[in-house]
C-alpha cells in the first residue's frame, strides 16, 4: 500500500510544482507587459510634450522665407538661411510660442531664441489651420526715412523708460546693432528686423546691460530670431531635482544639497561681487533705474573666469514702467500688489489703489540671495561680520527715508568687506 501511494504523493507534487511555475510565469509575463505598457506610455507623453514644446524648425523656416523676400534682413540670415553655418541644437523651450535652442555659429556656442506666433491647438480628426503669426515685420514701412526711423527708436525707447538724458547715445548703438552687413547704412529689411527685437523687453535691456558685462553678447539676428553667447555655468548655484522628487525633499534639505554644487568660496566670492555690481549699475544708472524682480539663482550664471551674467533679461524691468503698472492696478489688499514673483508695494486701502513705491530694494533681495551661498564655507575669522552685515542688507526697505545713502552705504561695506578676501588672492 505505501508503494502505491509514492507515485500519488509524486504526481501530486510535480502537479503543484508544475502549477507554480506556470502562476510564476503568468505573473512574471503581466508585469513585463504592464512595464512595457507604461513605458511606451511615458515615452508617447514625453515624445508629445517634446513635438509641442520643441518647434525650432519652424521658426527657421519662417525666418527665413521671409528673408529670401525680402521682407527682413539681420547679420545671422545669411549663416542660418544660405550658408546654414548657423545652427538649431538641443532643444531648451519650456513655453510653445518662445522657443530656445543652443546653437552652434562657426566658432561661437550659444543661445537661440525664436518666437513663434500663437499656435492654435486642434482635436484629432480636424484640420490643423495656418498659425496665426504676430504682425512683426510691417514695420518700418516702404518710404521711411533713417531720420524718421531713429525718430521711432527715440519714441519707444522713452516710452519704456521714461525721460532720461542720454537716450540719443542708445539709439545710435541701436542703429549700429541694426547694420547687419556693417556697409555703414541701416536698410529697409535690417530696420524691420531691429524694430521686431526691440518690441521684447529681454533684448532691449540685455543691450542695455551687456556693456557692462553683466548678460550674454548678442551675437546677431534675423528677424525676431536672436543669439547670445552661451554662459557656461548656471544656475548660480545649486542645481534642478526631477519633478517626482521637489516634493518629497524637504526644503531645509534642498537649501544645503544646493551649497554642495557650488565653486570655492573665493570665487564665489567674485561672483557675487559682480551680482552687487549689477544691483549697483541699474540703480540710477546710465539710462535710469531698474528693479530685477525675480533674484532666482535660476536667472545668474558665470563664465569660465567667474564672472556672473544675468541669463533671464526676462525678470528686470524699468523703475518707470513698474511704477505705472503699479498706479494703475486696483487693491484690497497688499498681496494684491505684486510684479513679478517679488516685486512688492503696499496698498492704499483709502484709494483702493496700489502704490508706486517698492517694499524691498534690489540690494535687499540680492543680499538674501547670496546669504546662504556665501556663509557656507566662509573663513571664520570673518564669518560673524558678513552675517551681520547681509542681514542689514536684507533689512532695507525701499520707502525708508535716506533710502539713497543707506542703500550706498550698506553696499560699499559690503564690497569692501568681500574685496579685502580676495584682493590677494588670483580670484581678483
Amino acid at each position: 500500500m505505501a508503494k502505491g501511494l509514492l507515485p500519488r504523493v509524486w504526481v501530486k507534487k510535480s502537479f503543484f510544482f508544475q502549477a507554480r511555475i506556470s502562476f510564476v510565469r503568468v505573473k512574471y509575463l503581466f508585469l513585463t507587459w504592464l512595464t512595457v505598457l507604461v513605458g511606451s506610455w511615458v515615452l508617447y507623453v514625453q515624445y508629445s510634450a517634446y513635438t509641442e514644446l520643441c518647434r525650432g524648425h519652424e521658426c527657421k523656416n519662417a525666418i527665413c522665407d521671409k528673408y529670401r523676400r525680402g521682407i527682413i534682413d539681420g547679420s545671422a540670415c545669411t549663416s542660418l538661411c544660405d550658408k546654414e553655418t548657423l545652427y538649431l541644437g538641443r532643444c531648451l523651450s519650456t513655453l510653445t510660442n518662445n522657443q530656445v535652442y543652443t546653437g552652434g555659429w562657426g566658432e561661437h556656442s550659444g543661445i537661440i531664441r525664436c518666437n513663434l506666433g500663437e499656435v492654435v491647438h486642434y482635436e484629432l480628426g480636424d484640420e490643423p489651420e495656418p498659425r496665426r503669426e504676430a504682425l512683426l515685420f510691417d514695420k518700418p514701412t516702404r518710404g521711411t526715412s533713417v531720420e524718421k526711423f531713429k525718430e521711432m527708436v527715440l519714441n519707444h525707447l522713452k516710452s519704456k523708460l521714461g525721460e532720461q538724458a542720454n537716450l540719443g547715445s542708445l539709439v545710435s548703438q541701436i542703429l549700429s546693432v541694426a547694420d547687419g552687413n556693417r556697409d555703414g547704412r541701416v536698410s529697409l529689411p535690417e530696420a524691420r528686423s531691429a524694430w521686431a527685437l526691440l518690441q521684447m523687453n529681454e533684448v532691449l535691456l540685455g543691450l542695455l546691460l551687456q556693456d557692462h558685462g553683466h548678460t550674454p553678447r548678442l551675437l546677431g539676428f534675423c528677424g525676431d530670431l536672436y543669439m547670445t553667447e552661451r554662459v557656461p555655468y548656471g544656475p548660480l548655484y545649486g542645481f534642478s531635482l526631477p519633478w517626482p522628487l521637489v516634493s518629497w525633499v524637504p526644503g531645509g534639505l534642498q537649501r544645503t544639497m544646493d551649497q554642495w554644487f557650488t565653486p570655492s568660496w573665493p570665487r564665489k566670492v567674485k561672483i557675487s561681487m559682480g551680482l552687487l555690481e549689477l544691483v549697483e549699475d541699474i540703480f540710477h544708472g546710465t539710462y535710469g533705474s531698474f528693479l530685477i524682480c525675480d533674484f532666482a539663482a535660476a536667472h545668474f550664471g558665470y563664465t569660465d573666469r567667474h564672472e556672473l551674467r544675468l541669463t533671464n533679461t526676462r525678470v528686470v524691468v524699468p523703475e518707470d514702467e513698474f511704477r505705472r503698472t503699479m498706479r494703475a492696478l486696483k487693491c484690497e489688499t497688499d498681496a494684491d500688489c505684486v510684479y513679478g514673483a517679488d516685486c512688492r508695494t503696499s496698498c492704499d486701502l483709502s484709494e483702493r489703489r496700489c502704490r508706486e513705491e517698492t517694499v524691498q530694494p534690489n540690494l535687499a533681495k540680492a543680499c538674501s540671495t547670496l546669504k546662504d551661498y556665501l556663509l557656507h564655507g566662509a573663513p571664520s575669522e570673518m564669518r560673524e561680520e558678513l552675517e551681520r552685515q547681509l542681514y542689514a542688507c536684507m533689512a532695507l526697505r525701499g520707502n525708508a527715508g535716506q533710502m539713497n545713502m543707506e542703500h550706498s552705504l550698506i553696499l560699499n561695506n559690503l564690497k569692501a568687506l568681500l574685496w579685502r578676501q580676495i584682493s590677494h588672492t588670483k580670484d581678483s
